[in-house]
């Protein structure tokens, strides 16, 4: 194929945006910076064909384009200053690479000639991201942008995705040169053999308790779909990984529920009867195996399939009887309409799972509480539109959205799986933005709100209308849940003294309101909803009810029995 050289020179900034534009980028998140005015002011000249959206804070902006990288599959692309704007956004690079994530942050980044000199917010952004990202780089010759640029997007979506850094100094972004663009990035991924779903459906055959652990990122709704076709046909329950919840229907007869950290005492029970876990997707990391305490490492107790795909990862932890390198949608796509003729063995033991799943996510009785979210989500829940999409911030607040609502596509669930607090409001704000028409929900404690409640902002110049469900019981919940198990009431560092979300949140032009008791959540969620603003509603919790299973009264009585003992 013959190079098509532009026929004028271009701005090292102007061949960046170019290649944003061949590569199928539409939108990216940014606070701005002098240090890379040249590709602010190229995006001047196609506002028709990509939104620019400044964010409050840099980790805001970062957070919003880790949030568009899972809804869509697509690099999320976020811009920001050299210095103390590449060390705000780092959160959202944690986040992407925790999460299996594309990504790609831009970072404008001191002129060439002052390299070493610790000039004005100068960092070593390779030195600096080079553990947290896939790859962490830097374009000092303008003529390379568009072959860094297409490796840029190729590393972020190939393999396990994840994040990638490219630092712009300021001086190569003014270099005007005549170069050709590159042609639009194919991502690479390994697909599922022959050889190896012989190998799969052999394991799955001869196993009398199989059950598949479905996570991390790439799953699309048609992929989704056709796992889910392949579990009904076969009677295998199903469980996710943490935050995963979306890839299966919940109310799905396979649906068993999902290992984090709301998981039933019961799914625990039903991981260790089971004689061999398939996982798919998942890396089976802390949160999804309590500590890496519910699987046997590096020997687990039961068989194990493996299917990831980056061959890294497979037996880095845990030593599968079979390991197979192979992209998820590839899985479901070459699992769908395979009937292993095993259904009718396995349908009491799928039947139990789930049965036990619905059980355990009934709404709660709610006597003990004036405010009982259990109770008022669970109301909720089914009235709530198919496409909702929530997302959750760190803490133990968020056990009574995975506890209590049902997932499934074409919903979402985004959440980062780092336990990094101050994520959902922005990630809120950016699927919001990306559609305002869509019903978001964004849960998060008075804590996480405080550190990046200020995007309400963000929301209402672009018009979107996320609703922010603040719980707010004046502490750092869940931090205070592990004080009073290791050290009951020896209080230090956990008590927030809160002012007033409602004015804060009018005051960002949302509209608001603040919950007292059960009765009053459904109401107060039809006005935030027909506002047709970003909406706040102020949830005043008791401190005391610290998590969906347990309070600090028997955490204190614990702590004294096992000091007793």
């Amino acid at each position: 194929m013959l190079k098509t050289v532009s026929p004028k020179p271009r701005s090292g900034g102007q061949v960046l945006v170019d290649q944003l534009l061949i590569h199928g980028a539409d939108t990216a998140y940014c606070v701005p910076g002098e240090s890379y005015l040249e590709v602010l002011d190229a995006l001047h000249d196609v506002q028709d064909r990509f939104t620019l959206i400044n964010a409050r804070h840099e980790a805001g902006a970062a957070n919003m384009a880790e949030t568009y990288g899972k809804l869509t599959g697509r690099p999320g692309i976020a811009m920001v200053t050299r210095g103390p704007g590449a060390c705000h956004a780092a959160i959202g690079v944690h986040i992407a690479q925790q999460d299996s994530t594309p990504m790609i942050l831009l970072v404008g980044q001191i002129a060439r000639g002052t390299t070493d000199r610790e000039a004005f917010q100068e960092v070593d952004y390779r030195a600096m991201f080079g553990p947290i990202a896939k790859w962490a780089t830097q374009i000092d010759d303008a003529s390379r942008v568009p072959e860094y640029m297409a490796r840029a997007f190729r590393v972020a979506t190939s393999g396990r995705p994840g994040p990638v850094v490219v630092a712009l100094p300021e001086d190569m972004l003014t270099d005007m040169v005549t170069i050709a663009d590159a042609r639009p990035y194919t991502p690479t991924r390994a697909e599922l053999s022959t050889d190896g779903l012989d190998a799969l459906k052999a394991e799955l055959s001869s196993a009398e308790r199989p059950l598949l652990i479905l996570g991390g990122s790439g799953w699309s709704d048609a992929s989704a779909a056709a796992i889910t076709r392949f579990a009904e046909v076969n009677c295998i329950p199903v469980t996710t990984s943490f935050r995963r919840q979306d890839i299966v229907d919940n109310l799905s007869p396979v649906y068993a529920g999902d290992f984090g950290t709301s998981t039933a005492p019961t799914l625990y029970a039903h991981q260790r009867d089971a004689d061999l876990l398939v996982v798919i997707g998942a890396r089976m990391g802390e949160m999804s195996t309590k500590t890496y305490t519910t699987i046997d490492a590096p020997n687990p107790q039961t068989r194990l399939v493996h299917i990831y795909p980056d061959p890294d990862e497979i037996g880095r932890v845990y030593s599968p009887d079979l390991g197979i390198a192979a992209a998820p949608g590839s899985v479901a796509a070459m699992l769908d309409g395979i009937d292993l003729g095993r259904g009718d063995a396995w349908k009491d033991w799928c039947a139990r799972l789930h049965s036990d799943y619905l059980t355990d996510s009934d709404a709660p009785n709610g006597g003990d509480w004036t405010l009982d979210m259990g109770v008022a989500l669970s109301q909720l829940r089914d009235s709530l539109p198919d496409d909702v999409i929530v997302t959750l911030d760190a803490g133990n607040h968020t056990g009574w959205a995975q506890r209590f609502l049902r997932y499934g596509r074409p919903g979402r669930i985004i959440g980062s799986t780092c336990g990094a607090m101050g994520y959902s409001v922005p990630a809120a704000v950016a699927a919001s933005i990306a559609d305002p028409k869509r019903l978001v929900l964004s849960f998060v404690g008075d804590g996480g709100f405080m550190m990046s409640g200020m995007e309400l902002a963000t929301a209402a110049q672009y018009g979107a209308r996320p609703i922010v469900l603040v719980f707010n019981n004046g502490i750092y919940g869940t931090i205070r849940m592990h004080q009073e198990r290791e050290h009951p009431e020896r209080i230090s560092g956990t008590t927030l003294q809160n002012r007033d979300f409602v004015k804060m949140a009018e005051g960002m032009g949302a509209y608001a309101e603040r919950v007292t008791e059960t009765a009053q959540f459904a109401d107060a969620f039809v006005r935030a909803r027909d506002s047709g603003l970003p909406a706040l509603i102020e949830l005043m919790t008791d401190p005391e009810q610290i998590s969906t299973r347990t309070t600090i009264a028997k955490l204190r009585d614990a702590a004294r029995r096992k000091v007793q003992a």
